[in-house]
């Protein structure tokens, strides 16, 4: 383990692992009984010692233990007596710890001690035993969380802390725990915006140059690498959440297109400037918001919405996939309308505006502050001319393969500039960022070419990072650039480290993804209209043979009804959240290699 090799066994370290075995089976025996028992006796407490001095990791006899102070501890008044008992817990979890200094048990019975806050804590001692423990392991990542909860526990200064870091780091670059621990105290000093610590751009600035000698050091070490990739991710995302993609989008005119009755054998062409809204035949017509960051606090006050299609005043925001927190990237709302079939020929407005708010917050806890206004208008248009026996909603969609698909129509190119948010709703990225990456992109461009794989992956990232901020731009063709740079990087990759193959074709799918569906011109030629009997007609995006591996940017296909992926080598979609504001139909031929 750890570079060091693995020396044979002999026949007389095997006599010895099975007598160790029987006696721990012997031991364990015994302190299962006495915990059945409640029996809290000094003989009981050293069998379990002697336990938990052979194997640190039987978590029953920790908890055991804990039983066993919390008892005895009634019989004892003076502070004293409670001290000493204390101490006697420390011991045996320093003992097991010589014996593992990873044991989850022995480090959270540590801090459960200290927390039941009984008697004063010696951080002498305490801080000492981290510094002999970080002296033999400087990564050892249960002695660093527990560092920063000693830090907590006393109020320790998170600056004097963050100085602590560097020291580690000086006396060794490729210490990846102290590179961590760094990052963590940087996040809460910038969020807290302590003195000196105002200015993300100085700070980054600073850090930067830092694990830049790092990483020029020994370009092998993978712990510089990942602090840089922490730098690149705090420097090319938005500091708060924003409102990146909507359906309907800004500005829209929506209507249900005409759909031929049934015993209409006429091909007529259908102009995708009218989108189907299939869930209208339900009275339901659904608005999505899609966030560039799992986000919570849609309400119906933080979230206004303004229309005469509303019936009853209602409206509630739910996630589409949410996680554990109750945040996600896309809400959608149910606008329910009625009496449709009176009224064809008039026109809906509906306008929703999103302000300045505390109540829409992030996981990482940062607030909304992106001011949104959009409006969109909605026109019934012979609604009651589709297939009745049909069910919009619900009923899949095939057909025959080998037959061509019919009534193949051009989207609109004025509608596409539509289904995005304008940039003038999107906050750019400040001009230090950019200015920042692109330095580093010159600078990792000097690195000797070793074929250094963490040189490479970070270079195609950086080179991402600046895309994404181009994009936002009119420097359409530069971006170009940098993504066909990424992509022939990810190849390079792809033979250079065979063992992470399967990562760097995602990264490189979502690349092709992105190059794909970024502008109207790269995007158009994948796009139509079907028409198929009996149905309204269907926007179509055919995404066929492009040797796709995972699916992204899917706030840009919101509007998307049918989604051919056949042909690619999508080994899942678990995970992903299809938030197409209309029904989405996905074909799926030889879509996963084996089996879906």
């Amino acid at each position: 383990m750890h570079g060091r090799p693995r020396r044979p066994d002999k026949p007389e370290d095997a006599a010895a692992a099975e007598a160790k075995a029987a006696k721990l089976r012997d031991l364990q025996t015994q302190v299962l009984r006495n915990h059945h028992s409640h029996t809290y006796s000094k003989e009981a407490l050293g069998l379990s010692f002697k336990l938990l001095e052979l194997n640190p990791e039987a978590y029953t006899a920790w908890n055991y233990r804990k039983l066993a102070f919390q008892h005895n501890l009634g019989e004892l008044s003076e502070l004293e007596a409670i001290k000493s008992s204390i101490d006697d817990e420390l011991r045996v979890v320093e003992l097991a710890l010589r014996q593992n200094p990873k044991s989850y048990g022995a480090w959270y019975h540590r801090k459960w001690l200290l927390n039941q806050k009984l008697a004063p804590v010696d951080f002498k001692r305490e801080f000492g035993l981290l510094d002999k423990l970080l002296k033999v392991d400087a990564r050892n990542f249960h002695g660093w969380n527990y560092r920063r909860f000693l830090a907590k526990f006393m109020g320790v200064p998170e600056e004097e802390e963050l100085k602590y870091t560097m020291d580690k780091i000086s006396d060794n670059f490729s210490n990846y725990s102290a590179w961590h621990n760094r990052s963590i105290l940087l996040s809460n000093l910038l969020t807290q915006q302590k003195k000196g610590f105002e200015s993300k751009q100085k700070i980054f600035s600073e850090e930067f140059e830092l694990v830049t000698q790092a990483l020029f050091t020994d370009p092998s070490d993978q712990s510089g690498w990942f602090y840089h990739l922490w730098l690149l991710a705090q420097t090319s995302s938005p500091e708060n959440p924003q409102l990146i993609a909507l359906w309907p989008s800004n500005g829209a005119k929506l209507s249900l297109s005409s759909v031929r009755e049934a015993n209409d054998k006429q091909n007529t062409p259908f102009s995708f400037s009218s989108i189907c809204c299939y869930s209208l035949k339900e009275g339901i017509l659904p608005i999505v918001l899609f966030f560039n960051e799992p986000v919570k606090g849609l309400t119906p006050s933080s979230v206004s919405l303004n229309s005469d299609l509303v019936v009853g005043k209602d409206i509630q925001w739910r996630p589409l996939s949410v996680t554990n927190s109750g945040h996600s990237n896309c809400w959608v709302t149910y606008l329910e309308v009625s009496n449709l079939e009176y009224c064809s020929s008039q026109q809906f407005s509906v306008e929703i505006s999103i302000p300045n708010t505390d109540d829409i917050v992030s996981r990482s806890g940062s607030i909304y502050n992106c001011p949104v206004n959009f409006t969109f208008t909605f026109e019934p248009n012979n609604i009651d001319s589709i297939t009745k026996d049909t069910d919009l909603i619900h009923d899949p969609i095939s057909w025959d393969c080998s037959e061509p698909l019919p009534s193949h129509v051009k989207p609109s190119c004025i509608h596409f500039d539509q289904l995005k948010i304008t940039n003038a709703l999107i906050q750019e990225e400040s001009k230090w960022h950019l200015e920042r990456l692109s330095d580093e992109l010159d600078l990792f461009r000097e690195l000797p070419d070793d074929n250094s794989k963490f040189a490479k992956l970070t270079l195609a990232r950086l080179l991402l990072a600046c895309a994404a901020i181009k994009s936002r731009g009119s420097s359409l063709i530069e971006r170009r650039g940098y993504c066909e740079e990424a992509l022939g990087l990810f190849n390079d990759l792809i033979c250079l480290d065979p063992s992470h193959k399967r990562y760097y074709e995602d990264e490189r799918s979502l690349v092709l993804m992105d190059q794909l569906t970024c502008n109207m011109e790269s995007f158009m030629k994948y796009c139509s209209v079907q028409v198929l009997p009996n149905l309204a007609p269907l926007n179509h995006v055919q995404l066929c043979r492009l040797s796709l591996t995972r699916i992204g940017f899917v706030e840009r296909l919101l509007w998307v009804q049918m989604l051919d992926l056949s042909h690619n080598n999508l080994r899942s979609i678990e995970g992903y959240t299809f938030p197409y504001a209309v029904t989405l139909y996905v074909y799926f031929k030889h879509l996963v290699k084996q089996g879906l």
